[in-house]
């Protein structure tokens, strides 16, 4: 039987079947640990962790696994998975690390190029796991990537009917095409996001002083912590950019988006990655403090707006919800950066119109100081002379809508 599974999975990738190397020098989340462990002990069957592009999911669950006695199974996906013979092919090459034959007629006639039906390729593992004495994770890293309705509906499957010695981890950079809210609401589901993620401050302090090495005032530590927001890899490039430099404060006083090492990141691993109407979308948008789908819709003259905004804020697209309504929203600083110069980079002016559509939506809005704000981005000198006039009518006190 080994000697089957060997020829069976001789043409795979091995490094995608084993956890990534983990930086020997990192910074130690002992908390994060013990949320995923708590979830274990809980008898919950999922775990998720749902983040933007480099806030250290891989390495905390890299992390956390080293610290288990349980058998790991691990699958990174890439791209090329998204198609369903490759996807269930390392799927059960996976699972057969840690449970040893289950699935071997399905993986053998996948290796053989035969796809079966999907209600098979889940009830397999489902069925040959109840009998398993042992409790085993089975990993899932870069999930985002897979689209397939046809491996997304088997794996919904798994979910709904997970046998008790498998517990699935996720980790996604957008919240995958599962029954979440059903999992949440019966105590199935731990979960870690954005906001569990995010380095504090002593974590920043421990990364830029003692895994990189770098002599920093309290000050600009403190600084650093504030324009990335936590987001780790927005610390370790400007901690790279940092090294060598006469004046490490003057650099970290004029930390932008657009620096080389923070705008290479995020044009390769976010906004490159987007369809064009949503680069469209982000980049019109980019000129707003504050985002909701009425103004969104004026400012981009599309319909939808609010919609698409909760659609980004699962996607985990650098969003940041100000309200539990899911009304207003704001962009993570350095992405702003970002976009605002790719988009003044494109058109002034279609920028500049942008602007003036914004002003006009927030004069009529009643947000007298907004609307002059845009004027005079704008350039719009005739409008911001009215709207001033408007705001010491009013007395200048805001009227923040709902819509």
């Amino acid at each position: 039987k080994s000697q089957s599974r060997a020829s069976v999975n001789s043409h795979l990738l091995a490094t995608k079947l084993r956890p990534p190397a983990i930086p020997p020098q990192r910074t130690q989340r002992p908390h994060l640990v013990r949320r995923l462990n708590d979830g274990l002990e809980a008898g919950r069957q999922i775990t998720l962790l749902s983040a933007p592009a480099g806030f250290g999911k891989t390495v905390c669950v890299g992390d956390w696994v080293r610290t288990l006695d349980w058998p790991v199974a691990w699958l990174t996906l890439d791209p090329a998975d998204d198609e369903p013979q490759r996807f269930f092919t390392y799927f059960f090459a996976a699972l057969q690390q840690a449970a040893p034959g289950v699935g071997a007629e399905i993986a053998a006639l996948l290796a053989a190029g035969q796809l079966p039906p999907g209600d098979i390729i889940s009830a397999t593992p489902i069925n040959d796991l109840l009998a398993a004495e042992h409790r085993f994770l089975l990993i899932l890293d870069d999930l985002h990537l897979i689209q397939d309705r046809f491996i997304l509906q088997v794996l919904q499957t798994l979910v709904g009917n997970l046998p008790p010695a498998l517990h699935l981890v996720l980790l996604t950079r957008e919240d995958p095409d599962l029954p979440l809210a059903r999992l949440r609401a019966r105590n199935q589901l731990t979960e870690i996001r954005a906001g569990d993620l995010r380095f504090t401050r002593p974590e920043t302090a421990d990364l830029l002083s003692q895994v990189m090495g770098l002599s920093l005032s309290q000050f600009d530590i403190a600084s650093l912590a504030d324009k990335t927001e936590g987001w780790i890899a927005g610390l370790q490039l400007a901690g790279l950019s940092i090294r060598d430099r006469a004046d490490p404060s003057g650099f970290i006083a004029g930390l932008r988006g657009t620096h080389r090492f923070i705008l290479s990141y995020l044009t390769e691993e976010v906004l490159q990655r987007r369809q064009p109407e949503i680069q469209d979308f982000l980049l019109q948008t980019s000129i707003l403090e504050r985002l909701n789908g009425a103004l969104c819709d004026a400012v981009t003259g599309r319909a939808g707006s609010a919609q698409l905004l909760e659609q980004l804020l699962t996607a985990n697209l650098f969003l940041i919800p100000l309200d539990d309504e899911g009304r207003w929203y704001r962009y993570h600083p350095l992405f702003a950066d970002l976009l605002c110069d790719r988009q003044l980079a494109r058109s002034e002016g279609e920028t500049a119109d942008l602007h003036r559509r914004a002003s006009r939506w927030y004069a009529q809005a009643g947000l007298a100081g907004e609307a002059i704000d845009h004027a005079l981005a704008a350039a719009d000198y005739a409008a911001t002379v009215a709207r001033s006039e408007v705001r010491t009518a009013c007395g200048g006190q805001p009227n923040w809508p709902t819509g």
